[in-house]
């Protein structure tokens, strides 16, 4: 997925994880592909959600990566061959690889209990593009959020998008350049990788798009944290849009409508 970037929760429970807040205050419910709760997202999204009480649940929540039956588990949930695998976190901080028709059910499953819970409207916290799914309140997807804020954004000036796994790259590079005018490049740095080896990658990665043209650079990710997006800046010396922000700030937005 670390001890300086994410702040390691090794809870096994399946519960969803609430903050706080006062008697009838509007929930919003954070879904991850992968393990809630998500202690790597809560310092980042908890400030741009004042007032909001969040409820995590995880697609994987209910499934075992311990002893001998992790390796099992993550050949069921594996991408098909030539499939772009999607990118999560565990609740132990490491990393897990999908494929879409292994995680898209325990999506579902996943809404529902948010649902449950009282949230108002649900935030998927995966920008790779998934069908509609089945909600009784507003399912928010952040890709389309994300995408059409950066859209509105930058013009025609060409635009650097950083993912995490070099698989990825090729999908991301052609959904992104569907949508933008200007010229679309990718980078890759995985925001689950040794804590002491992140936040150079991204830098890394950030400095590489600058390079090579890119007005504005993309952490397309809800893995990348602020912190990740400020070694960007500081390598880039570009403006970095963070896929994690945006899908919150939107998110809240819709609970605040239906509140």
């Amino acid at each position: 997925m670390r001890k300086d970037v994410h702040a390691v929760d090794t809870t096994e429970t399946t519960e969803t994880t609430e903050t706080e807040h006062p008697a009838g205050a509007p929930a919003l419910g954070l879904v991850t592909i992968g393990q809630a709760p998500r202690a790597d997202l809560r310092p980042d999204a908890e400030p741009l959600l004042p007032g909001v009480r969040l409820v995590e649940h995880g697609a994987l929540d209910a499934e075992r990566f311990d002893g001998d039956a992790e390796a099992a588990t993550r050949r069921l949930l594996a991408p098909e061959v030539g499939e772009a695998p999607l990118v999560s976190r565990l609740r132990d901080g490491r990393s897990v690889l999908l494929g879409h028709g292994a995680i898209v059910p325990r999506i579902t499953d996943a809404v529902a209990r948010a649902e449950r819970d009282g949230a108002a409207a649900t935030l998927l916290l995966c920008t790779g593009r998934f069908p509609a799914g089945r909600a009784r309140r507003p399912l928010l997807f952040a890709e389309p959020l994300v995408q059409q804020a950066v859209a509105a954004t930058v013009g025609t000036d060409p635009v650097g998008i950083v993912c995490p796994h070099p698989d990825q790259a090729e999908d991301v590079s052609q959904r992104w350049a569907e949508l933008l005018p200007g010229r679309v490049q990718a980078a890759t740095a995985d925001p689950y990788g040794p804590a002491e080896l992140v936040l150079e990658d991204i830098a890394a990665a950030a400095r590489t798009l600058a390079d090579r043209g890119s007005s504005w650079l993309v952490l397309d990710c809800i893995g990348y944290t602020e912190q990740m997006r400020t070694a960007a800046l500081r390598a880039a010396g570009r403006p970095v849009l963070l896929a994690r922000a945006i899908a919150v700030r939107m998110a809240a937005e819709v609970v605040a409508a239906s509140a």
